[in-house]
């Protein structure tokens, strides 16, 4: 499975390409950021964050892209930012058919080091060990990324089942409680 993380942000958006399958080690195909200007027009930095990941996307081709849940933060400039780099990114995987993944930040950090609440030191040296990296990627952005590419091949197979039990369940609980006339000639 090789999957496109992105740890979104209007002036350093994150992106990092891992492969790999839960179980096994994983393998860093690549890393980096998109980088706009503070000062350019918000129109302008998204478009920017556009082309990035779609160059990401062409170069790599991955199979699915895992972004960073938006969450609530005090500073409600940065989360609109944050927000919309993150659209842009699900945009660009959606245009393509590629499937998304959104993860929160607790989530990642809990797959990768094994706490919630691990700070960017810590999850950047895990990322460093579980990639068997000579160092850890600068800046943290990008090794968030890796963090998000990481969580999702770990928690990909646990969420299809999960999926797939759900779907189960609806399809039986439809079944049990259609009216008779709509089973009629149905085999069970």
């Amino acid at each position: 499975m090789r999957v496109l993380g992105v740890d979104p942000g209007l002036t350093r958006c994150g992106v990092g390409v891992v492969e790999g399958v839960a179980g096994r080690p994983l393998t860093m195909v690549g890393v980096g950021v998109v980088r706009t200007p503070a000062d350019a027009e918000l129109g302008h930095r998204l478009v920017a964050i556009e082309r990035g990941i779609e160059q990401w996307l062409d170069e790599y081709r991955p199979e699915y892209v895992a972004v960073e849940r938006v969450f609530s933060q005090h500073n409600v400039r940065t989360v609109m930012g944050t927000a919309q780099a993150s659209a842009v990114a699900m945009l660009c995987a959606a245009r393509r058919g590629i499937p998304v993944a959104l993860h929160t930040p607790s989530e990642v950090k809990a797959a990768v080091t094994g706490s919630g609440r691990a700070d960017k030191a810590q999850v950047g040296a895990m990322v460093t060990r579980l990639l068997r990296l000579a160092e850890p990627p600068k800046p943290a952005d990008a090794a968030d990324a890796l963090a998000l590419a990481i969580c999702h091949i770990w928690r990909a197979p646990a969420h299809s089942r999960l999926q797939q039990a759900v779907a189960r369940h609806a399809s039986a609980t439809a079944l049990a409680t259609a009216p008779a006339s709509a089973l009629k000639g149905r085999t069970r």
